[in-house]
């Protein structure tokens, strides 16, 4: 029987996520080289527009409206479409490394004995199975893992895969929900934006990210200035984040969000391993910094050597001006 490959859909306010895109792109590659076939499943509130979307990547994709899913965290309601269509015969599952797609796999694995890949960069076909590759250490060190269970879940990082549209665009099925969540689901009492938040690091066009050398939370205070005329995100160092000059939600890395914009623009930002490894595949990397040998300045396109201070406002006003004319 050919295999089937699962793509499970994070939607956020209703939308489709770009690391959805990534991972139904993955699927349908991985069924092509396997000889099967990939399926999107979108589980929301109202998954009407993130379906349609999602079928742009995949031949087929299968919609559950869960009106509870409104009030509720997602996972729970997910794993149960998950099980569902385990049981119809998916036997490799993939979804983003974000939180509720651990959520739903690490579940999932508990209940099925399925086996486990997580934070994989790329997905192979070999020898009857999928073969992840991963950095681990840092970006120090790359592993090839599979997994010699029957089935498979797999978990992939943000950037990893870049999205690519099929040929010709897939068709949705409208599925009645599953009886219930498959475990107690949680109620969601309050939500709270955080400033600044109106679109993720993740999927963010242009991301401009402080680094230790803004020198203190005012520093800050300038990179927003910079993202605000550009039109973008701010994002930080973990350096600047360990010490308290930004939360944590803003950290690029790999132990923070990992990003993949059109421009990423670093603002003393050094250029430590696992600061690299969450921003290295930007489309085009822009770094300020006085230090001349800063790592960083191995892979931008343009890495200008001085002082932020002077560099930022100039170029925050120059933009403002441009746009102004």
């Amino acid at each position: 029987m050919p295999p089937v490959i699962l793509a499970v859909a994070d939607v956020v306010d209703g939308q489709l996520t770009r690391l959805s895109t990534e991972v139904a792109t993955l699927a349908r590659g991985l069924a092509a080289e396997a000889g099967g076939v990939a399926v999107g499943l979108v589980v929301a509130a109202s998954p009407d527009a993130a379906a349609a979307e999602l079928a742009g990547y995949v031949g087929r994709v299968i919609s559950v409206a869960q009106p509870a899913m409104a009030d509720t965290v997602p996972a729970p309601f997910v794993l149960a479409e998950v099980r569902r269509l385990v049981d119809e015969g998916a036997g490799v599952i993939v979804a983003g490394a974000t939180t509720d797609g651990r959520d739903v796999l690490g579940a999932l694995v508990a209940f099925t004995g399925f086996g486990y890949l997580a934070n994989a960069d790329a997905v192979a076909w070999a020898d009857g199975a999928p073969v992840m590759t991963s950095t681990v250490l840092g970006g120090k060190a790359v592993v090839r893992s599979t997994s010699s269970t029957a089935g498979t879940a797999i978990t992939v990082r943000a950037a990893a895969i870049t999205a690519d549209a099929a040929a010709v665009p897939g068709t949705v099925e409208q599925r009645a929900p599953a009886t219930g969540p498959a475990v107690p689901a949680a109620v969601v009492r309050e939500r709270v934006a955080e400033a600044g938040a109106q679109v993720s690091l993740e999927e963010a066009r242009i991301v401009v990210v402080g680094g230790r050398g803004v020198g203190g939370p005012e520093g800050f205070d300038l990179v927003g200035d910079v993202a605000d005329a550009l039109g973008g995100v701010v994002g930080a160092s973990r350096a600047a984040v360990d010490a308290g000059w930004i939360p944590y939600a803003r950290q690029v890395g790999q132990t923070g969000r990992i990003v993949k914009p059109a421009l990423y623009l670093g603002l003393g930002v050094s250029g430590a391993m696992q600061h690299r490894v969450g921003m290295q595949r930007s489309e085009t990397i822009v770094c300020v910094n006085r230090d001349p040998d800063a790592p960083m300045a191995e892979i931008a396109d343009l890495f200008v050597v001085a002082d932020l201070f002077e560099v930022g406002p100039a170029l925050a006003a120059e933009v403002r001006a441009r746009k102004g004319a």
